[in-house]
């Protein structure tokens, strides 16, 4: 799975101007940043226990979006 992540010399930058203007620094973690995101690639998947269609038990799922 591809995480885009910033360059280890773009956060020091951003440290050291934080620090010599004196900004307080904050992180935080998005859960579900990716979520639901557009597919480039076709994604099948196996029906989902409980969703199963009963006129096509044995057809799968082609996904629109991440999971």
């Amino acid at each position: 799975t591809f995480s885009p992540v910033a360059d280890v010399k773009a956060i020091r930058i951003l440290i050291a101007i934080a620090t010599y203007y004196d900004y307080e620094i904050w992180k935080m973690d998005v859960k579900t940043a990716f979520l639901n995101g557009h597919l480039n690639e076709d994604v099948y998947m196996v029906q989902p226990e409980g969703f199963v269609n009963p006129k096509h038990p044995t057809k799968v799922c082609k996904l629109q979006r991440s999971i």
